[in-house]
């Protein structure tokens, strides 16, 4: 067993339900820290879909679930007095620290209960969700009723609290990206308080070794180009239906094959009609939210990546997924100049970095589509890269080092007044 000054136990309560598709909950909590002596006990929901099911096992420690009523509104109450009884109870002598992922007012509670209890309070923050709360209910307006003003007050709310009280108070705040922790110092938090922690790969499940192409007869015949992810409205995923009716005039048998979803039914039966619309329906296959390994085996059938991530305030914080994903599988990507990805086609010269515009893409596209020996080296350099920098095995261990120097460098505050 590691020494205590190795080692560290969080309590650990994330806005996510349980199980996840989250990697940096997945993956790096519940897989890789623990091998560094970073382990974790979980707070959240249990996911309603899983009622019934076989619980899913946490790697990190315990998982401390409740089970949520359908009712939205009921949701956050019941969650909420979970997560509430959870920090109350906490045994300080079993825990170094309290955490909190993206919720700003169990946040407020987990502060004012590492006080009193003397060990420290960390924030991760993994997207800025109260002004996107405030974005939805404007999207909305009035006429949305409930849906928003419930959104807008909440977000309105939380973003003062974060911002005013807790952020200024954690012990350590993790970041999603550096764009993020330039866009927080602007809003008073120090920069040495905060750790950017990009999203990365477990690079023991995804690797091209370790993953075959879908065996779908759909694909056959196809020069198949793929999109991972979320289908939401912010998303744009019509654009690449603007760029498909450019590119099957040069590549009549073009294939977009979009792996995800979104909960959002009216848009997404929006997307569908849009796509019927410009006239490109039948070169689109849709599979819906498919397992990890599944979805990933879609992806390496594929020939290109494709990874649309709109500028403004909101996606410029993030640290997408996809192109990494994309590129630990060896699939060349097409991103555009969100932040990271622009950063990340910059260091690895895995892919094209273009505007996300219909144009560009289905240039961009075409010209990969017709240069195989490009798609095989940006493949390569893709798959050293994530290797090297954003595999999880490598990002827990930069994480798990400033989680132990925070528990080195930190007289908890319980010591302190003995």
């Amino acid at each position: 067993m590691k020494p205590d000054s190795l080692r560290m136990h969080l309590l650990y309560l994330t806005a996510e339900q349980w199980p996840t598709f989250r990697p940096d909950v997945v993956a790096l909590f519940g897989k890789y820290l623990p091998r560094h002596g970073v382990t974790s006990d979980l707070v959240t929901e249990r996911d309603i879909a899983s009622t019934g099911l076989p619980d899913v096992p946490w790697g990190g420690g315990q998982a401390r679930l409740c089970h949520v009523p359908r009712n939205r509104a009921g949701q956050y109450v019941v969650k909420f007095w979970h997560n509430l009884r959870a920090l109350i109870s906490i045994d300080a002598t079993k825990y170094d620290a309290i955490q909190v992922r993206d919720m700003s007012v169990t946040a407020l509670a987990g502060l004012v209960v590492a006080r009193m209890k003397g060990i420290r309070f960390f924030y991760w923050l993994s997207y800025p969700q109260s002004e996107g709360q405030i974005d939805r209910a404007k999207a909305r307006g009035l006429k949305g009723g409930m849906r928003f003003w419930f959104p807008l007050i909440q977000g309105t709310f939380g973003k003062w609290l974060l911002y005013r009280i807790v952020l200024p108070r954690a012990d350590h705040v993790f970041v999603q990206s550096n764009q993020m922790q330039l866009d927080l110092a602007k809003q008073g938090v120090p920069m040495l308080l905060m750790t950017p922690v990009p999203m990365g790969v477990d690079t023991e499940t995804a690797s091209p070794e370790s993953i075959q192409p879908a065996d779908d007869a759909r694909l056959t015949g196809k020069r198949v180009v793929a999109y991972l992810g979320t289908l939401d409205r912010v998303r744009r995923i019509e654009i690449l239906f603007q760029m498909l009716a450019l590119v099957k005039q040069q590549i009549p048998n073009i294939l977009l094959v979009l792996v995800g979803d979104t909960e959002d039914a009216s848009h997404r039966d929006w997307l569908k009609r849009e796509a019927e619309r410009i006239g490109v329906a039948e070169y689109v296959l849709w599979t819906g939210w498919l397992p990890v390994t599944k979805a990933l085996s879609y992806v390496k059938a594929a020939e290109v990546g494709l990874s649309p991530c709109p500028r403004g305030f909101l996606l410029d914080m993030g640290s997408p997924t996809k192109a990494v994903e994309y590129m630990a599988l060896g699939v060349p990507v097409i991103v555009n100049d969100n932040p990271d990805q622009a950063q990340v086609i910059a260091e690895s010269g895995a892919g094209l970095c273009v505007s996300l515009e219909s144009n560009a893409f289905g240039d961009a596209v075409v010209s990969l589509l017709n240069a195989p020996e490009m798609r095989r080296a940006m493949g390569e350099k893709g798959h050293q890269y994530v290797t090297g920098k954003r595999g999880y095995n490598c990002i827990a261990e930069m994480v798990a080092e400033v989680y132990l120097s925070l528990r080195r460098s930190t007289t908890p505050m319980l010591e302190a007044a003995k």
